[in-house]
């Protein structure tokens, strides 16, 4: 019971990180849910799950053989992303901003959420050390434990993208920019903690 908790709590955490930093997915959440409404944020973000699921089937199916050979370097690689990633947060979080400039949108919000995450680079790197790390530590374990590490990732995502569509249907702002941006820093410093962490146990 112990893990199952602990699993949905760090990936829940892991993925609200991800979920509020500006991005593409973010950008087309908030243009949108400005025309069409708040059921778009939850809309975009079942276009990026599928996504999601898409690379996951590939980690469970394929990349979990052949990475047993090489888990130790694996979680090497994803403690040291975490940390990247929870500096370079740091620096966003100084001038981020939830502003979606101009431009168009695809039509289809569930497309508009799998061609923003598959276009963003950032995305597979996160995918290609961070994701993959944690997902092959659950499998480790079991299967479950893996799965419930995208259910809590992908609680984080539809919580806070139906959270900003909702607020901007209702012609208001989620929090001030101020706030957003002590929110951005304060998961920088829990990526670089948890990062930190994270190699810790692999030494």
């Amino acid at each position: 019971m112990h893990g199952v908790i602990e699993t949905l709590v760090v990936a829940f955490a892991l993925g609200l990180t991800g979920a509020m930093v500006p991005g593409p997915t973010l950008v087309a959440t908030v243009n949108m849910s400005l025309r069409g409404g708040w059921t778009m944020g939850p809309k975009v973000v079942a276009g990026h799950a599928l996504v999601e699921v898409a690379i996951f089937l590939l980690i469970v199916r394929g990349l979990a053989t052949a990475a047993e050979e090489h888990t130790g370097m694996i979680s090497v690689v994803g403690g040291f992303a975490l940390i990247i990633f929870g500096a370079l947060t740091l620096k966003e979080s100084r001038t981020a901003t939830m502003t979606a400039p101009d431009g168009s949108a695809s039509a289809n919000p569930y497309l508009a959420g799998a061609l923003t995450s598959a276009a963003n680079p950032y995305f597979w790197i996160w995918w290609l050390s961070v994701g993959s790390a944690l997902v092959l530590a659950g499998l480790r374990c079991s299967l479950f434990l893996a799965v419930l590490f995208m259910v809590g990732h992908w609680g984080a995502d539809f919580g806070w993208y139906t959270l900003v569509s909702t607020s901007l249907d209702r012609g208001r702002t989620v929090i001030s920019e101020t706030g957003y941006r002590r929110a951005l820093a304060l998961c920088g410093v829990f990526l670089i903690l948890f990062g930190a962490y994270y190699l810790t146990g692999v030494a």
